[in-house]
């Protein structure tokens, strides 16, 4: 009996250990991501765009989330990364098109999916029942 316990306290004591670091990470990347996107939404706003820096701007929201992409597919539903990853792409393709107010729409669904992510994997009684 006691042997069982001392197991059963330790999977416990594991499982919250890495909900607890994956909400950690999630919340790291989500809150990064959100700064990039409101980085190049001040751009996109701007009386006098400039394309050079709007462009890199969306290199660099681009390059970071590849690298956090490859981190998240082992924990978050690759759905809700793919949801992401259209409203990057669909982004990029406005800025390309200089169609500045349809990416601005399309920076704000990033985000809005961005916390969605993280608002999903947070631990709260919602999301366990």
């Amino acid at each position: 009996m006691y042997k069982e316990f001392i197991i059963c306290f330790l999977v416990i004591v594991i499982v919250l250990a890495g909900n607890i670091i994956t909400q950690n990470n999630t919340n790291k990347i989500v809150d990064e991501m959100s700064n990039n996107l409101n980085i190049l939404k001040e751009e996109l706003v701007k009386e006098e765009k400039s394309k050079e820096q709007i462009n890199l701007q969306m290199q660099q929201t681009r390059e970071e989330w590849e690298k956090q992409y490859e981190k998240l597919a082992y924990y978050i539903e690759h759905d809700e990364l793919e949801k992401v990853e259209t409203e990057l792409t669909r982004l990029m393709a406005d800025i390309e098109m200089e169609e500045y107010s349809m990416g601005i729409e399309n920076l704000e669904n990033c985000v809005f999916v961005l916390e969605h992510i993280k608002d999903k994997s947070a631990f709260k009684i919602v999301n366990i029942f």
